[in-house]
């Protein structure tokens, strides 16, 4: 029977690399410092992630999901929506959002991709950065200022909210009508 002490001595793990399986299993022993690789487990298999093994798996479901480039040509587009839609008489706010709305509705029946995130993140920028100036347009100048030193994160929150929600029925109902056109009958 060893001692603790020699035991300890003799091999010593790192507790981070139980559970990370991307960084190098180091062992230090009585011999000097080895890696993983030039060790096996008790079952065969290298140290690295041991208890990582036994943990269940989890979804990273914003892995490899999130395109910088559609985002900005997505906010681009969106902000050309908010301004087209914005700029029909008689309308205006609500025509924002049926901009912000029919810009998603062709990204998702164009797109081959599902981009959720992209449509829905743009969607909220352009409609709250077009609440806040909406805000600060329609008002005398000073009135306005003050109304957004006021209600500005209210005003931006109720705006990136909406453009948030009509974004993304719109994303979601271009899909649907992609997905319609294009499964067989």
């Amino acid at each position: 029977m060893q001692r603790s002490s020699e035991q300890d001595e003799r091999e010593r793990v790192d507790p981070a690399s139980l559970l990370d399986d991307d960084a190098p299993d180091t062992v230090e022993s009585a011999e000097g410092p080895t890696s993983g690789s030039d060790r096996t487990g008790r079952d065969g298999s290298t140290g690295g992630g041991r208890l990582r093994r036994l943990l269940p798996s989890r979804p990273r479901p914003l892995r490899g999901s999130f395109s910088a480039r559609s985002f900005l040509v997505v906010l681009a587009l969106s902000l050309a929506g908010v301004i087209a839609g914005g700029s029909i008489p008689l309308v205006g706010t609500v025509g924002q959002f049926l901009g912000l709305f029919l810009v998603a509705f062709v990204v998702g029946a164009v797109g081959a991709r599902r981009r959720y995130l992209e449509v829905g993140l743009a969607g909220a920028i352009a409609a709250g950065i077009a609440f806040v100036l909406g805000t600060l347009t329609s008002v005398f100048a000073p009135v306005a200022v003050q109304v957004l030193a006021d209600y500005g994160v209210a005003i931006a929150g109720v705006g990136t909210g909406a453009g948030l929600l009509a974004s993304l029925a719109g994303h979601y109902f271009g899909r649907d009508l992609r997905d319609g056109l294009t499964r067989d009958v």
